[in-house]
């Protein structure tokens, strides 16, 4: 038993980047994924052990673990190297690989094709409004706009958009990427933002509204890799330079995305046409069900027993001590409120991607719940049972667990049913990091539009916190 648990915490704790073998990363959407295995099967065609560590979230997810050394290389995008990742913005593309050298990073290749943003509609609706051109938005507030929040966030996104062609009055709502298309076929969107390389353009019939200000600037793929890559890696990723045109990165999108090809199959086939065998094992439903599991449970008791560990004295403290209680209970809300995304992205340098950033997450999410309650548990005793304990001579200690925390039970065990009910659903989030759990069908599910994965993540963690609840109510009933 002892050993299983310490595999269990060594393989949570440890970062990613411990083992020998090169790690490739890529984004949450399917043209980073399919690019990400292209990548893996380069360096393992060149004799390398390989990894990749896909769907990490967002930019600044993947730009983090690069910078902390956590994943190895990825590909960017120069316009967005250049208006989200260097400061100051480079003004030329050797400006911009100094500004990567001086990271500790290189620009390997550049892979021949460009994914520009762009903003596109329905064409029957663009048709019906006469619409062409970006800048005749404006003249259209009863327009609705969905964008991905990344875009709603970024530089070069919707701030830049809205102020370059004046659609302050437009509304705007957020959502995730892959799921816009659909809100443009349902007409509960008018328009959303595009990767120019994306499939679903075609098959949705969408209009691109020409960027007639020069908005966007040229967003060309490269592959970014640490320095440290060894020569023969580096040589390998390099011998990608100008691989793919925009069509052929059309083709590869359609068939991972409205093909359900697995990324890996479609990667493997583009390689074997540049004589790169490469051999794919794809994992069956319920091996992924399995895994999902294991990792999920083990992000949630791991950060659940810290949590516990913490939080139990911390309340107990505050409820003994009204001024420090006040501190307390002000420093665990706030904390509470910080965004879970921004929180495992800010902890990437300081615990790497995986299961420590996850369970360092969680565990700031469970405290507040505990100490609350507990707090909220020991103050609400009656004063005449406390002040019978103490004319019985009880000692302080004595008292705390014999009296007052055996009464304040069902608040303590209250607050911690919320925190597991919480932990369990935010623990998805994990994936987003790369610490997989139910979050990694769900995302796959939602990239790739495949209601069957999104349930193989979303139902069994639905599950597991309705039986914790249930294990902890039968347990306070059993105490009470």
């Amino acid at each position: 038993m002892r050993s299983a648990a310490a595999w269990l915490l060594g393989a949570l704790l440890l970062p990613a980047s411990a083992a020998a073998e090169l790690v490739v990363g890529s984004k949450s959407f399917t043209e980073s994924v399919v690019l990400g295995e292209v990548l893996t099967g380069t360096l393992r065609g060149a004799g390398f052990e390989a990894r990749h560590q896909a769907e990490l979230g967002g930019t600044r997810v993947l730009w983090s673990a690069l910078l902390a050394g956590e994943i190895d290389a990825y590909v960017e995008y120069t316009g967005t190297l250049d208006a989200e990742l260097l400061d100051p913005r480079p003004a030329d593309a050797g400006a911009r690989a100094a500004a990567v050298r001086a990271q500790g990073l290189q620009i390997v290749s550049d892979l021949g094709f460009q994914n520009t943003y762009a903003i596109g509609m329905r064409a029957e609706r663009a048709d019906a409004l006469g619409l062409e051109r970006l800048s005749q938005l404006a003249s259209h507030p009863e327009l609705s706009l969905g964008f991905s929040n990344e875009f709603l966030d970024r530089t070069d996104g919707w701030p830049a958009l809205r102020d370059t062609y004046g659609l302050e009055a437009l509304p705007v709502t957020g959502l995730e990427h892959a799921l816009a298309y659909r809100g443009l076929a349902a007409g509960s969107i008018d328009a959303t933002d595009l990767y120019s390389t994306d499939a679903e353009i075609a098959f949705y019939d969408l209009r691109v509204l020409e960027d007639d200000r020069g908005l966007f600037p040229e967003y060309r793929a490269v592959v970014v890799a640490r320095a440290h890559l060894p020569p023969e890696a580096r040589g390998a990723l390099a011998a990608l330079e100008g691989a793919l045109d925009e069509a052929a990165m059309v083709r590869l999108n359609e068939a991972a995305k409205l093909e359900k090809v697995p990324a890996s199959e479609v990667a493997a086939g583009f390689l074997a046409g540049r004589g790169v065998e490469v051999q794919t094992v794809e994992s069956s439903r319920r091996e992924l069900l399995l895994r999902s599991t294991a990792e999920h449970l083990g992000l949630v008791a791991v950060s659940m027993a810290m949590a516990l560990l913490l939080a139990l004295p911390l309340g107990v403290a505050a409820a003994q001590r009204p001024r420090l209680g006040a501190l307390v209970l002000g420093a665990v809300g706030v904390l509470q409120t910080i965004p879970s995304l921004a929180l495992l992205v800010m902890l990437i340098p300081l615990l790497g991607i995986g299961g420590p950033p996850a369970i360092a997450a969680l565990f700031v999410y469970s405290l507040l719940p505990i100490v609350r309650n507990t707090h909220a548990g020991l103050t609400d005793i009656p004063p005449a049972l406390r002040e019978s304990a103490i004319a019985l001579g009880l000692p302080p200690a004595v008292r705390l667990r014999r009296v007052e925390l055996p009464l304040a039970r069902p608040t303590i065990l209250a607050g911690i049913k919320t925190a597991v009910v919480i932990n369990i659903g935010t623990a998805t989030l994990g994936a987003l990091v790369g610490a997989g759990d139910y979050g990694q069908p769900i995302l796959t599910g939602i990239r790739l539009d495949d209601t069957g994965l999104i349930l193989l993540g979303a139902v069994p963690a639905a599950v597991l916190a309705l039986l914790a609840q249930a294990g902890l109510s039968l347990l306070e009933r059993r105490w009470a």
